[in-house]
């Protein structure tokens, strides 16, 4: 199992050539092994992205909403990915939503699959790039 970053589901889904080739071999072992997951609020980033025209999709919204929840495993916030989402120290990312991506693939126990550099950086999660 692992946990994808927001761009990495945009990229798989519609620039595929953008994945390094470690992250296209863990989504592809994934796959075959404990599955592919994504945090919920991915969901709602994908949504605010397509509302904020930073990307275009080939079909409506709802219709590549509802693809992501039936390729991946969505786990949803909880209480323990919350508390962790806080616990961060300041080399990682501030954003809420990195926070939370990051806490879920820490609560889970999978590595998380992001080019972000401050989220590698930091160390703080373990990742794949």
């Amino acid at each position: 199992m692992i946990v994808l970053d927001t761009h990495v589901v945009v990229w798989l889904a519609q620039e595929p050539d953008r994945l390094s080739s470690k992250a296209v071999t863990a989504i592809a072992a994934a796959r075959k092994t404990g599955g592919v997951g994504v945090s919920d609020v991915t969901l709602w980033e994908l949504a605010m992205l397509v509302t904020r025209e930073r990307i275009e999709l080939a079909t409506s919204l709802e219709s590549f909403l509802r693809a992501v929840e039936s390729t991946f495993v969505v786990f949803p916030l909880t209480a323990m990915i919350a508390q962790r989402s806080v616990q961060f120290t300041d080399r990682y990312p501030a954003d809420p939503m990195d926070r939370i991506i990051g806490a879920t693939a820490l609560i889970e126990g999978v590595p998380l699959v992001t080019r972000d550099e401050k989220i590698r950086r930091s160390k703080e999660v373990p990742s794949i790039w």
